[in-house]
């Protein structure tokens, strides 16, 4: 009787064991996937950076070349408004479009005059910082879920549950992080 007893405890122990590292392997799955899905954000908001990055810096670009051809037609008005023939209808009518250009080269409602893509350029640059800052927190959360992959990994192997327990502490908070900076809004 008494062998059976060590042989029926023996059993439950060892089940009770196995359920142990079950658990463990699926906090570590849950864990891994939910640092796959981590990544992906951090990828995601790291290509927005880029293209609002580039975005801006050919805006900004525009913007010169249209500050570039303002210049000239400003020059050429004043140039031929300083000529003996200044006051000659075709003169006039040349230093008129000039001038009608160069204003338009600076505001052109509707169109990419510089006031237009220096505001367009201004929002592009907002976007990009907000998506840095999304593609560091994003990478912090990674991180954070690395870091407790490795906790419920060492807790299987030394039998510890306190690295089980910090590591689903820390991988919790490190998915309410990624999740509110993932969803998180200008």
């Amino acid at each position: 009787m008494s062998e059976e007893f060590e042989h029926a405890q023996e059993h439950l122990e060892h089940s009770t064991h196995g359920k142990g590292h079950t658990r463990a392997a699926l906090v570590i799955a849950i864990m891994a996937a939910a640092l796959a899905l981590m990544e992906f954000a951090a990828k995601d908001a790291q290509t927005n950076y880029l293209t609002n990055h580039i975005g801006a810096s050919d805006t900004w670009a525009q913007y010169q070349a249209k500050s570039v051809r303002r210049t000239v037609l400003t020059s050429e008005a004043e140039l031929l408004q300083s000529l003996p023939s200044a006051t000659e209808p075709a003169v006039k009518q040349r230093i008129a479009d000039a001038l009608a250009n160069a204003a338009r080269m600076r505001s052109e409602p509707g169109a990419d005059g510089m006031e237009q893509l220096a505001e367009k350029a201004h929002t592009q640059e907002h976007v990009r910082d907000h998506e840095m800052h999304r593609t560091h927190s994003l990478e912090l959360a990674s991180g954070g879920l690395q870091i407790s992959i490795v906790l419920a990994s060492i807790s299987v192997l030394i039998e510890l549950p306190v690295f089980m327990l910090a590591a689903g502490v820390l991988g919790s908070a490190s998915v309410l992080y990624g999740l509110l900076t993932a969803l998180s809004k200008m």
